[in-house]
């Protein structure tokens, strides 16, 4: 009697692999965090030379250009010189737009120029601090020497008066040229937190 022979064939099915699986996961949940991300609302409070000066609510997404627009924009005297328009906003954001007056007054020499935008970074104690102020510090050449710069230079740095701005003075006179900018720290008054304001603003 012949014997029947049975042939089984084995498909071979391979699973996605783990690694796969998890890079998928972790793409829907990056995916999920930007969506909330976007759905973010800040407050940002806007002020000076606006049509409609006040509080306004954005996506976090947001710059300092929507919030003008959404401000109902700039009057006819504004002037955006020291600020940032491209700036992203944060919450609790404080956004002054000054006049071409002010501007002007602060900016009547190449010199002084640099002084608004400083002062825009760090007004008087009694001013409104700016957050939409552009704090990347500009090319090498506006910046004030250390070793040659005149008192009422000195003082455009922020954080320096005129009392520091005649020890910087004195002690060039009495030691000879600074060496590196961090030689700044040797004189009493002039300690870490005030060299980190100005450490960007200066050059020998």
């Amino acid at each position: 009697m012949a014997t029947a022979t049975i042939v089984v064939t084995v498909i071979n099915y391979k699973p996605k692999k783990k690694e796969e699986t998890k890079e998928l996961l972790v793409s829907k949940k990056e995916d999920t965090k930007k969506g909330t991300e976007s759905n973010e609302t800040f407050k940002v409070d806007i002020k000076g030379e606006i049509i409609n000066p006040g509080i306004y609510s954005l996506s976090s997404s947001s710059r300092v250009i929507d919030v003008i627009e959404k401000a109902g924009g700039l009057t006819q005297n504004a002037n955006t010189t020291v600020i940032n328009l491209s700036k992203k906003i944060i919450d609790e954001m404080v956004i002054i737009i000054y006049s071409n007056e002010q501007v002007q007054n602060f900016s009547k020499t190449k010199e002084v120029e640099q002084q608004v935008q400083q002062y825009c970074i760090q007004p008087d104690n009694n001013a409104l601090k700016n957050d939409a102020c552009i704090t990347e510090s500009t090319n090498t050449s506006s910046k004030v020497s250390i070793n040659n710069a005149t008192l009422e230079q000195l003082q455009t740095l922020p954080g320096i008066g005129v009392s520091k701005a005649q020890d910087i003075i004195n002690y060039r006179t009495e030691h000879g040229h600074f060496q590196s900018i961090e030689d700044l720290k040797n004189i009493s008054g002039i300690g870490d937190s005030i060299f980190a304001k100005i450490k960007d603003y200066i050059t020998l």
